[in-house]
């Protein structure tokens, strides 16, 4: 790997890992348990649309795995590996397979991650129970997903010149 890239990668996952960091200390996004901005899908949907398809998803596991083990736990790097995953599967094959914008990308990208997490939740639980919380996060995430979808959309604009 090029040293150059090595840095790109470094530089991303530290930004990344801040956003995710200052993603914690908000509290609880409108009273909805579970809900983030997701404001570290702007560096993925960022590598993405800027770099290419491999390198969103090892700068996503990475960071996955370092916010885990520093500020998380087993089951926090479980549910956010979940989700994380299925989100960069479901934004990879959008943005190869559709004419979708970016920010129908990051929304879909939202809502996959939301149904990773609960699926790690039922199975873990046992319980199908918990699948009608999904409706409450998708609203949400289809929020989250627009805003981070404007603010990639226009990174990516401006950094891509």
């Amino acid at each position: 790997m090029k040293t150059s890239n090595v840095a790109k990668y470094g530089l991303l996952i530290a930004l990344a890992m801040v956003l995710s960091y200052v993603e914690s200390l908000v509290p609880v996004f409108f009273a909805v348990p579970g809900m983030k901005l997701g404001l570290t899908n702007v560096v993925v949907l960022f590598a993405l649309y800027a770099i290419d398809e491999k390198s969103a998803i090892v700068i996503n596991i990475i960071r996955i795995l370092l916010v885990g083990f520093m500020f998380g736990n087993g089951m926090s790097i479980l549910y956010s590996l979940a989700g994380g995953l299925l989100s960069g599967i479901v934004m990879i094959l959008l943005k190869r397979f559709t004419p979708l914008q970016i920010v129908t990308v990051s929304i879909a990208g939202g809502i996959a991650h939301n149904l990773g997490q609960i699926l790690v939740a039922m199975l873990l639980l046992q319980t199908k129970a918990i699948a009608w919380y999904l409706i409450v996060l998708w609203f949400t995430g289809i929020g989250a997903g627009i805003v981070v979808g404007v603010i990639s959309g226009e990174i990516v604009k401006r950094l891509s010149k």
